[in-house]
């Protein structure tokens, strides 16, 4: 069974205001009525010691007789709500704050019982039918004990104290429980609702929904993951996009030259080409197949490219690899009757990146130069430098390309309408190779073209480090 996160929230909450009450109910009861008892005690033994001294003076013929402190008992008990005895060295009340009731109670009184205590609880000798807090204080005169006052107060004082303030404590609590009730409406708007939606669109994208959006307008930490969640959605669903154009131009350009090739074949096995012509349509096959080769190559370094597979980089002279790379064009150019023109800002000018992948962005461009350059043109090559990089230009004087078409060369299988009428071997990969081979060396490429005037391809490389 799965557990809300928002009823585990709920519990938790339930929980926390159980455990406070409960914690009130215990160990801040007792606290306070350990509070409580201490500070009557030390209340009522300070009255006590007031009563004893003066009666002392009484004792000692210094007031009016010792009758006339029983109106004073009368008035301060009611004060202390509690009882209040006089009673002499053997225990025997000699006077009491309840007219008279208890005069002549002999009690087994032991002052000495209390230890280093001022006060005691219990029934006091099995007087009192409930438990009382009493003190006692001694009568002293002339370094004689003439007696003792004791002061008796009924626990159900201190408890009914306690149960006061408790029920302030409770009320207060309760109070600040249900104003905490915020922090789980609070929780329940921010948290809860925005995950339901965001699970509830998880959902969606598990199912294949990739369409579907989150409508969260918040700017927190979960307005923030609802947009990358619709972010990773937009970004699948273009992948998912591209996998069926992917597979569309794979197809199509699949299904051309094994048709070519398949056509060639039977029509020289049922003898519809000649044998005096199967020279030429198996040089035709040889080039559907190649085509295939070149075609299947292309993908193969493409899609080594979007594992993103570690660059060997080293420090090489990009002027040897321009070189290169032009003379092993030197037969296309000869039939096309076509020139290279290479500039080098120095001699030697050394880069920072993988000399193969180099070489293969050269040549790609190199080979597109050729295809769409005019019998007779020139190529121009040129390397210089410039701030802390290497700048590469490869640029024709061929057909151009349409400005509409521009952001798209750099597309997969994408071919102008012009490069489909002048070169049917082009499997529309060479530049999207490029791109990704430049930018897997954190640089840029960039393009210049003007129908009928020519193109020109510029990138940057790094210069050397210290390996």
């Amino acid at each position: 069974m799965i557990r809300s996160l928002y009823y585990k929230f709920i519990l938790g909450y339930v929980i926390f205001g159980l455990l406070g009450f409960l914690v009130i109910g215990t160990f801040a009861s007792e606290i306070t009525y350990d509070y409580l008892v201490r500070e009557k005690a030390e209340l009522l033994y300070d009255e006590a010691n007031q009563l004893a001294y003066d009666c002392s003076a009484v004792y000692n013929g210094a007031s009016s007789p010792l009758e006339t402190v029983s109106h004073q008992l009368s008035i301060l008990s009611p004060s202390l709500q509690s009882e209040i005895w006089v009673a002499d060295r053997n225990g025997t009340v000699t006077i009491d704050s309840e007219n008279g009731s208890r005069q002549g109670l002999s009690v087994s009184f032991d002052p000495t019982a209390l230890g280093n205590k001022n006060y005691g609880i219990g029934n006091f000798y099995g007087t009192f039918p409930y438990d009382v807090l009493s003190v006692s204080a001694p009568i002293t005169g002339n370094y004689t004990i003439y007696g003792y006052v004791l002061i008796h107060m009924p626990l159900t004082q201190i408890q009914a104290s306690r149960d006061g303030i408790l029920n302030i404590v409770y009320l207060t609590f309760g109070i600040i429980f249900i104003l905490s009730l915020v922090i789980l409406i609070i929780f329940t708007l921010t948290v809860y609702f925005p995950l339901k939606k965001i699970t509830a669109g998880a959902n969606e994208y598990a199912s294949g929904n990739l369409a579907y959006r989150i409508q969260l307008a918040s700017h927190d930490e979960m307005g923030y993951l609802a947009e990358t969640l619709n972010y990773m959605s937009d970004k699948l669903n273009q992948l998912e996009e591209y996998q069926k154009t992917f597979i569309a131009n794979v197809s199509h350009d699949f299904r051309s030259p094994l048709t070519s090739i398949k056509g060639f074949l039977e029509a020289i096995l049922d003898g519809t080409i000649p044998p005096e012509m199967h020279d030429k349509y198996l040089n035709r096959v040889i080039t559907e197949t190649e085509r295939l080769n070149k075609l299947t190559q292309g993908m193969l370094t493409l899609n080594s490219l979007d594992s993103k597979g570690l660059l060997f980089r080293t420090n090489f002279d990009i002027n040897r690899v321009i070189k290169d790379t032009a003379a092993s064009f030197e037969v296309v150019c000869r039939q096309k009757n076509l020139t290279f023109e290479l500039t080098f800002a120095d001699n030697i000018q050394m880069v920072y990146g993988e000399t193969g992948k180099i070489q293969q962005v050269l040549y790609n461009l190199t080979d597109n130069a050729i295809k769409f350059s005019p019998n007779g043109s020139t190529i121009y090559i040129q390397a210089y430098p410039k701030h802390e990089k290497i700048f590469i230009s490869v640029k024709d004087m061929g057909i151009g390309i349409p400005k509409d078409s521009i952001k798209k060369i750099w597309e997969r299988f994408y071919k102008t309408d012009l490069s489909r009428g002048k070169d049917k071997k082009g499997t529309g990969l060479g530049l999207s190779i490029v791109k990704e081979i430049i930018q897997a060396h954190g640089e840029n490429i960039d393009v210049i073209s003007t129908e009928g005037v020519g193109t020109e391809f510029i990138f940057s490389l790094p210069r050397p480090v210290n390996l």
